[in-house]
């Protein structure tokens, strides 16, 4: 395994393949199933939603971890979409974006950062602005927020409702020819 930045997977790619971008369809249905999961485990367990400390059934818990770890993939393949985009001068390497959701403290800060930088990536592309960072990184930020302390299900769906949006956006500007800056981008 290679954990300088994705580069073996990259080289897998042929040069003139279409981009590969993240299945977020797939993240829609593990969100969904995530909150089939919590609607039953509550039914049938009501002190889950009494104690928020306790301990959930396993497929409670494999239905969240499941769907934090294709989380974590599409980020992952999201950077790796811009390293091929940039030829390799993004600033964020893809297993350093997808590792830094991990850490405890810094990833309340991390889901708000890479966002924008992706944002100031797709503007960069075009001639106009597209993506507003700032609103962008919140966006990712409170689907985040909803995901740790409202629900796992809603927060899944919201989260991967984003990346729709984060995946809108980068499809249309790595079609786009790339602009010359003639000055500095607003919104960057």
């Amino acid at each position: 395994m290679d954990w300088s930045g994705g580069e073996s997977r990259e080289q897998q790619v042929e040069p003139g393949a279409p981009p590969q971008f993240p299945r977020i369809w797939i993240g829609y249905l593990l969100g969904l199933a995530t909150l089939i999961a919590e609607i039953v485990a509550v039914t049938l367990h009501p002190e889950l939603a009494k104690e928020p400390l306790s301990i959930p059934p396993l497929y409670l818990f494999l239905a969240n971890f499941i769907s934090l770890v294709y989380w974590l993939v599409c980020v992952y393949e999201f950077h790796v979409l811009l390293m091929r985009a940039s030829a390799g001068a993004y600033p964020i390497k893809p297993i350093r974006a997808a590792w830094f959701h991990l850490i405890p403290i810094y990833s309340l800060y991390w889901v708000f950062k890479w966002p924008r930088e992706l944002a100031r990536f797709v503007n960069s592309r075009l001639g106009t602005p597209l993506m507003r960072p700032d609103r962008t990184g919140l966006a990712v930020f409170i689907a985040f927020a909803v995901f740790l302390v409202l629900s796992h299900g809603f927060g899944i769906i919201a989260l991967f409702w984003a990346a729709s949006y984060l995946s809108r956006c980068l499809r249309y500007a790595l079609s786009a020819r790339p602009a010359s800056p003639v000055g500095p981008l607003p919104f960057s």
